[in-house]
């Protein structure tokens, strides 16, 4: 590891951090990646994501598993759990939650590949599973399956 300190720009990690009220607020920190030389897959999982509904505002959960290939920058995961935890009480559907958390963490670390799975549990009795995937996975980079079965409820 280089001498110099890549973490030393961080304002969350350290110390209590209040929960962002919604997620425009919330800063998602990144650090500089030192294995930048090699490509490799990070896998963030939320088994407890919540939001709520825009029109009855009743809670939703989900889980979320987030995967990426970094580039330059790592996603700072205690940043990275604000960030989500600020959509607790931001009402929106599934799809937009699902794509926009995508999408933030796109313009803050520019990953070169990153795919988030959805995985919402039933509203109205119909669960909801949400995907999307940006960028080319690198020839090489082990990217395992994420992972969660389709819901089945009691049965």
């Amino acid at each position: 590891m280089s001498e110099t300190n890549i973490y030393q720009n961080l304002q969350q990690l350290g110390g209590k951090t209040e929960l962002p009220e919604i997620p425009e607020k919330a800063i998602l920190e990144s650090v500089q990646n030192p294995q930048a030389d090699v490509d490799y897959m990070v896998r963030f999982i939320s088994p407890e994501f919540t939001s709520l509904c825009p029109l009855t505002g009743q809670p939703d959960f989900a889980h979320l598993v987030i995967d990426y290939i970094p580039s330059a920058r790592l996603v700072e995961s205690k940043s990275l759990k604000l960030f989500l935890g600020s959509y607790r009480n931001h009402g929106a559907f599934h799809e937009d939650c699902t794509i926009s958390i995508a999408r933030r963490i796109i313009k803050e670390i520019t990953p070169k590949w990153l795919r988030i799975g959805g995985y919402w549990y039933p509203r109205g009795g119909m669960p909801i599973d949400v995907f999307f995937a940006q960028g080319e996975i690198p020839q090489g980079v082990w990217v395992p399956d994420q992972g969660v079965a389709p819901y089945r409820g009691r049965g």
